[in-house]
Parts: C-alpha cells; sequence; structure tokens
C-alpha cells in the first residue's frame, strides 16, 4: 500500500532533473524504489554510468528536495548496480524527452 509521503517522494524526485539532460530522475528511471518508514525515506539509485560527474550533484540535489517534504526527516541514499541501468528504464515521457533533445534511445 503506497502512502500519502511515498506518493509526495514520487512526485518531488520528478521534479529533479538530470543536470546534464532535460529529464527528471524519475522518467530516467534511476530510481529502482523508495521506502518510507515514519519520517525516514531510503532510495534506491542507479546512474547510466559508473563514474558519472553529476553524481554528488544529484544525490545532494535528492537530499535537499526530500528535506523540504513536510514529513521527511532523514534520507539514506544507497547507489545501486545491479541491474545496471539501459534505456529500457526510460519512461515513454522520458524517451520522448530524450528523442525532442535529438538523442536515439
Amino acid at each position: 500500500m503506497t502512502t500519502a509521503l511515498q506518493t509526495r517522494v514520487w512526485a518531488a524526485l520528478a521534479e529533479i532533473n538530470d543536470p546534464e539532460m532535460p529529464v527528471n530522475l524519475v522518467d530516467l528511471g534511476l530510481i529502482y524504489g523508495i521506502e518510507v518508514v515514519g519520517g525516514m525515506v531510503r532510495l534506491r539509485l542507479t546512474f547510466t554510468a559508473m563514474g558519472c560527474p553529476a553524481t554528488d550533484m544529484i544525490m545532494g540535489d535528492i537530499r535537499d528536495r526530500l528535506l523540504a517534504e513536510p514529513g521527511v526527516e532523514s534520507v539514506a541514499i544507497e547507489i545501486v548496480w545491479d541491474p545496471p541501468w539501459t534505456s529500457a528504464r526510460l519512461t515513454p515521457d522520458g524517451r520522448g524527452a530524450l528523442l525532442a533533445w535529438g538523442l536515439s534511445v
């Protein structure tokens, strides 16, 4: 069962764009899952490639945005590489945004 806070967390994550392209983290398929326990959000996150130069920036943006959400008291981010990210994880909106930006996906 999805709680109201979980729904708000997903919506907040959808407000955060990848700094290298105009697509949000949810539509890129970088969020592998969230768990909300009380006021703590545990987030499983991947990147499109190891060594992504925007890793720290993205994690900072996630923390800042989620901690601004009422009811969120702490954020724990786990970076995962399994399963590896592929373009199959893009949502239809994410795929459309990348195509409109001139990238083949």
